[in-house]
């Protein structure tokens, strides 16, 4: 069996416009699972059933009770965290496993399938988390996930298979924005929900909003998988053994990895750099609602648009930096986003309280540069991979991205609590882009291509 030829410059020796058109929906897929469960109802609501299992009444301003799952005393309002922090912990664990077998296996189609249809289904399964069901609504988060995850890294191990390395960064980039239009769309459809259906003094009618709001992120996931799943088509395992289990071999070849990669310092070093400023953006992402409410003393309707209007021009930002990095090279156009990132976060200790205009422009200029950072950096590290340990890299690289970001809440909660100032706080994380900024310029972009043995793109 013949291996797909990595040499050429040439597209068509790589994926069809067909396959790539599939690829770029998967971020149409999962993204609604960022936006409408995570970033949105996800939260409130768990904490809410979690609150009626704790006895308090719906809608209560303090719920000062505990619940008590499998023997341990946890605050109400302390569930819906420790959970989260639970999947991180898990998520560590899984995703480079995920990516080590699906380097070995011909099928990863199925593995893409398996992990996102199950992350789908529990996203679906919230539709039963009623009453006092808290376990339950915690277990399927947990599921959903760290399936989200999984199949996040054999999705991103597609990228060097689809095109040679001068076409990556176009690639990424329409993905990327697809995903983030696909987030818009989804949420705001639910946030009109909310508007027509809610009653603000019905807080029932308003958790089962959230609840259905849940369901439908897990049936757009699913609905839209089908497309890639059409679409795409597998490709032969370049480390595959004859006759192996792809499991117990995975396993062996990623302990083979971890010590390997020593080897390849200069991957190490940029996904140290990623590491660092990816912990900013972050952190901004996170704690932009909770800046906005609780120092600038903006509504919940501000903070809703704000979070719409960042999804609509990341959609713009991914593909207007990804054109930029066609003309200057994808790791100059991520250094100046990393100024860009600066210099929104240090605009956002001028902004005026309770002046909902300049806080949504400011989501305009953060949702512009959030797009192709994070799709540029994707393409980037694509380069630095070694042949036929995609998958196994790219499990390191999204706990990079999703297991490891709490250095920057760590700072922005140390600087809150010597300054008592949620601005001092903000501007504190201008230290992770400054800092990752100097680590990405120092890495030596080209010879660390060429030690993961990938011939560089033109332009770089």
């Amino acid at each position: 069996m013949t291996t797909t030829d990595t040499t050429s410059d040439s597209t068509s020796r790589y994926a069809t416009r067909r396959e790539r058109a599939g690829w770029y929906f998967y971020d149409w897929a999962n993204s609604a699972f960022q936006t409408t469960v995570i970033a949105v109802f996800l939260g409130p609501f768990l904490t809410a059933v979690t609150e009626q299992a704790a006895g308090c009444a719906l809608g209560a301003d303090e719920c000062d009770a505990d619940v008590h799952p499998f023997g341990l005393t946890i605050a109400a309002g302390s569930y819906y965290p420790y959970v989260v922090s639970l999947s991180v912990l898990l998520t560590v664990f899984v995703l480079p496993v995920m990516g080590a077998v699906a380097d070995r296996s011909a099928h990863k189609k199925r593995l893409l399938a398996g992990a996102a249809f199950m992350g789908a289904a529990a996203t679906c399964g919230f539709m039963f988390v009623t009453g006092d069901r808290y376990l339950l609504g915690g277990l399927l988060f947990l599921i959903a996930n760290i399936s989200f995850g999984a199949s996040i890294v054999v999705y991103h191990s597609y990228l060097p298979q689809l095109s040679g390395p001068d076409q990556r960064d176009d690639i990424s980039s329409r993905g990327w924005a697809l995903g983030y239009l696909g987030g818009f769309i989804l949420l705001a459809l639910n946030l009109v929900a909310v508007q027509i259906f809610g009653i603000k003094d019905d807080d029932q009618r308003t958790l089962d909003i959230a609840r259905w709001s849940i369901v439908s992120a897990g049936v757009w996931w699913a609905v839209f998988t089908l497309v890639p799943l059409k679409f795409m088509r597998e490709y032969p395992a370049v480390n595959a053994s004859a006759g192996a289990n792809v499991i117990t071999d995975g396993f062996r070849q990623l302990g083979r990895t971890v010590k390997g990669m020593r080897a390849y310092p200069l991957t190490l070093f940029f996904l140290l750099a990623f590491l660092i400023y990816n912990d900013g953006i972050q952190t901004v992402i996170n704690l932009a609602s909770q800046f906005g409410s609780e120092e600038l003393g903006l509504a919940t309707n501000t903070l809703i648009i704000t979070i719409l209007v960042v999804q609509l021009t990341a959609f713009f930002g991914a593909l207007g930096l990804g054109r930029l990095a066609g003309r200057i090279g994808a790791r100059k156009t991520v250094l100046l986003s990393l100024v860009l990132w600066t210099a929104v976060v240090i605009a956002a200790y001028w902004l005026p309280g309770e002046a909902p205009l300049p806080f949504i422009a400011l989501g305009a200029a953060i949702g512009i540069v959030l797009g192709g950072s994070q799709a540029l950096s994707r393409s980037l590290f694509s380069q630095l991979i070694p042949k036929g340990k995609e998958g196994e890299y790219y499990g390191f690289y999204e706990i990079s991205d999703k297991g490891t970001s709490w250095l920057g809440p760590l700072a922005f909660g140390l600087v809150y609590q010597i300054t008592d100032s949620y601005r001092v706080g903000i501007v504190a994380l201008v230290a992770f882009f400054v800092v990752g900024f100097i680590l990405l310029a120092l890495v030596p972009l080209r010879r660390a291509i060429l030690a993961a043995g990938n011939r560089p793109p033109h332009i770089l």
